[in-house]
């Protein structure tokens, strides 16, 4: 991983927890992904009136001195653990990075520019993160339009179920493109990159069935599907060519192929073996309230992901007693053995699995009006844009002896065969501590953001945006 400049610089001048012993968590406010109806025009998504989540009780979190892997991938572990970074970086004491906190003003005055360029005056009606958007790209509504091409005769339930196949599939091969790949639409003709072209060419192959393996029933996903999928297959579905490199394409079909053996957990998938039919268990889930629509807490939705899908990382991943922990890693700057315990050693982000979290929850809501308690505790996702919005406008910068380090990886790995020539970037692997303190301390300038933004927009109460809406409105772009 690399850091580097976002594409477009400022030109404004622009609470967290700590572990708790509580043994039972409760929202403190009608926090819940909301969308329109789906018979309602639109061209984004409106934050419309729902019923109450508050006081819906959620499950205590694992205690990290009994069950320490567990505890580490639980939600409520990122933003607790993160936080040790964070106050560090509040006080300039990080190991990587140095903090200038008099630009957190500036980087606050450019993310509500940002805002109010696209959104002002009806900050409503922004819509909170997720994968649906990048569908959308170019102001073509495509969800919308594939949800009419299909027969009146397939039920809300199993719509849901085709949007929770596409969108998981579509998150899962959501990684970073590379420089040069492009996708040209076969529906528009019009070329898009990065995350929005994943977005386009996803959805136009689950169209053409490559991800079932019913060729009669193509909008699905399945286990039997992705077993067939090849390499090959995936590189013509994504136009892959010796001028159109796609990085990481193998890897993502090794994802792909992981994601077919979880999807053989029928318990989770069904005997179908579908990610859709997740659906079904978060409804009858024993923690899913009924009384007048469905509210399904964030806890059991995470369960199904983390769980659900737990062998499709690599097993080298970081452990404790045995057990992978997924996207979670040592960090210099939190406390180490002799004087705390190997787990509080560890950051988790599951920045993937957050990233589900906030795409699954779209059509959930929109088409079976499904409400979700303890959307709160999710955080910013700790990634490149968001991170790379903190190094553009000068809040973090990092330390000579690192940025020469990265430099001479750069310029080591420039030299192997096939490298894709860049800008002269440092450049880090993913479990270097360098990146790891960096996505700690964003997750909690995220959290900063966004009382800083509600705060410049003058907007109170239940009219403030959310932490979601904050990063699809600014600080992801």
């Amino acid at each position: 991983m690399g850091i580097f400049s976002k594409k477009g610089k400022p030109n404004a001048a622009a609470d967290t927890e700590s572990i708790s012993s509580k043994v039972s968590r409760t929202t403190t406010n009608t926090t819940s992904m909301q969308f329109p109806p789906p018979n309602k025009p639109t061209n984004g998504f409106s934050q419309l009136a729902s019923p109450s989540t508050t006081n819906v009780t959620l499950p205590p979190p694992p205690d990290p001195n009994i069950e320490p892997a567990a505890y580490l991938r639980s939600v409520y572990a990122v933003r607790e653990r993160s936080k040790l970074v964070h106050d560090k970086a509040k006080r300039n004491q990080l190991n990587h990075f140095d903090v200038d906190l008099t630009k957190f003003s500036e980087t606050a005055a450019y993310v509500v520019s940002i805002t109010k360029r696209d959104f002002a005056p009806d900050y409503h009606n922004i819509p909170p993160h997720g994968r649906w958007q990048h569908f959308e790209v170019g102001g073509r509504p495509r969800i919308d339009q594939l949800l009419t091409s299909w027969p009146a005769k397939i039920d809300a339930r199993e719509r849901t179920r085709r949007l929770l196949d596409l969108f998981l599939v579509s998150v899962l091969l959501d990684a970073g493109a590379g420089t040069k790949w492009c996708y040209k639409s076969k529906e528009t003709g019009k070329v898009y990159r990065r995350s929005e072209g994943l977005a386009v060419a996803s959805l136009e192959m689950f169209k053409a069935g490559y991800f079932s393996g019913d060729p009669t029933e193509p909008y699905q996903v399945n286990a039997a599907g992705l077993e067939r999928l090849s390499v090959g297959q995936l590189a013509i579905g994504f136009q892959v060519s010796d001028s159109n490199p796609l990085a990481g394409l193998e890897g993502r079909a090794g994802l792909l192929s992981n994601l077919a053996e979880a999807l053989h957990n029928t318990e989770y998938f069904g005997s179908s073996h579908r990610p859709g039919n997740m659906l079904d268990y978060l409804l009858t889930h024993h923690t899913t309230q009924t009384s007048s629509v469905p509210i399904i807490t964030i806890p059991t939705l995470w369960s199904v992901l983390i769980d659900g899908l737990g062998n499709i990382w690599p097993a080298t991943r970081t452990q404790i007693d045995g057990v992978s922990l997924g996207d979670a890693w040592p960090c210099s700057s939190m406390p180490s053995p002799p004087q705390a315990q190997p787990w509080e050693s560890i950051v988790p982000f599951h920045k993937l699995t957050q990233w589900l979290c906030y795409s699954l929850m779209a059509p959930m809501t929109r088409l079976m009006n499904v409400q979700f308690a303890g959307v709160e505790l999710l955080t910013g996702l700790p990634e490149y844009r968001n991170g790379g919005l903190f190094i553009d406008t000068g809040l973090l910068t990092l330390k000579p002896a690192d940025a020469k380090r990265g430099i001479a990886t750069y310029h080591q790995n420039s030299r192997v065969q096939g490298q894709p020539s860049m800008e002269v970037v440092p450049l880090f692997s993913t479990e270097d501590d360098v990146v790891v303190e960096w996505r700690a301390v964003t997750v909690g300038f995220l959290d900063d953001l966004r009382v800083e933004v509600n705060k410049l927009l003058r907007l109170e109460g239940s009219d403030k945006l959310s932490l979601a809406q904050v990063l699809e409105a600014g600080s992801w772009k």
